[in-house]
């Protein structure tokens, strides 16, 4: 039996605003619906709901996968018997006459009803680092954020590795925290972040990238700012940061996405949570939670090792059944609760 209409444009509006890959789109499903009903009311739907909708026209996909969509969504009304339809041909056009460029947007909708709209490199290494993409593990972690807001509710939430700020993004448009931190190490990934966050409506600190260097001299970051949450844009080295400098975050909650994935980024996120659990000495220390993306069970197997060895306490967060952001795998990512 067909799916009804209504909830099959909005299965193809999801995966397009967050391009997610042509393959995983439910063309099996629409091929059907054609099948019993040939007609291009359908299709105009999907149209408008995808390409046409004011996200995609505000932040479209790169040109190629415009094209590539439409050029598939032709195939099909050109397989039935359905009255011509001049918008997609018109759509076409529009993105033909389109040169490529070196960035796209992605555009996630939230069960809320809101969206984060990211700017994103189109290659997945650029600038000399992955840190210019989502990955599909920051996608599970927001999931996982969203099922559990109380866990974020007015606390103050440090990120480590944020990426161009998927994650983040979502837990501060959803979970209520009073401070979010967003940090990384490298410049071109802060300065990307740094443009995510105010294009979500979100306005950081003044003065550009938070300095651990010059502002954590024990004192909280929190303070006066009509703006909730509060954010900041920290750049933070796991291996150069003090624990005086992690005592100024006064972070009750961290997490982290696709942190782990090499021997070497393993030991230095190790021992900047060591320096985390000591800087909160007349404290609790923080809540952590890391998921990352089983690509290769040595690395993951290294990583549980190297917790024991230090004697940081573990345990697996139960995995949910699926993922509003992922329509097309459902790929091995694993959230580990750290006791620091």
């Amino acid at each position: 039996m067909a799916e009804p209409r209504p909830g099959l444009a909005l299965r193809f509006q999801r995966g397009v605003l967050a391009a997610r890959p042509l393959r995983s789109l439910p063309w099996p499903e629409l091929e059907q619906s054609l099948r019993t009903a040939a007609d291009s009311a359908l299709l105009a739907d999907i149209l408008h709901k995808t390409i046409l909708h004011p996200l995609c026209v505000k932040y479209p996909p790169s040109a190629k996968y415009r094209r590539c969509f439409l050029t598939e969504l032709i195939k099909k009304h050109e397989s039935t018997a359905a009255e011509p339809l001049d918008e997609l041909y018109d759509a076409l056009a529009d993105v033909l006459k389109e040169g490529e460029s070196t960035h796209c947007y992605k555009n996630y909708l939230l069960p809320t009803g809101d969206c984060v709209s990211l700017c994103e490199s189109t290659a997945l290494i650029s600038g000399g680092t992955t840190g210019l993409v989502t990955w599909e593990a920051a996608l599970l972690l927001a999931q996982w954020a969203l099922e559990n807001p109380g866990l974020f509710r007015d606390r103050t939430v440090l990120e480590l590795g944020s990426g161009i700020g998927f994650t983040g993004i979502a837990i501060c448009k959803s979970c209520q925290p009073r401070t979010f931190v967003f940090s990384d190490c490298h410049p071109r990934v802060l300065s990307q972040l740094g443009e995510n966050i105010r294009l979500n409506g979100f306005i950081p600190e003044p003065g550009g990238t938070w300095s651990l260097q010059t502002e954590s001299q024990g004192q909280e970051v929190e303070g006066d700012n009509c703006q909730k949450p509060k954010v900041i844009v920290a750049e933070l080295d796991w291996g150069s940061v003090t624990e005086k400098q992690l005592l100024g975050l006064r972070a009750d909650v961290v997490i982290a996405a696709d942190v782990v994935y090499d021997p070497e980024i393993i030991l230095a996120l190790i021992g900047m949570l060591q320096k985390l659990s000591t800087s909160r000495a007349d404290t609790k220390a923080p809540e952590v939670f890391i998921a990352f993306t089983i690509r290769n069970p040595a690395t993951y197997q290294l990583f549980q090792a190297e917790l024991d060895k230090v004697g940081i306490r573990w345990q697996t967060i139960p995995a949910h059944s699926s993922c509003n952001f992922l329509y097309d795998v459902q790929p091995e990512v694993t959230i580990l609760q750290l006791f620091i």
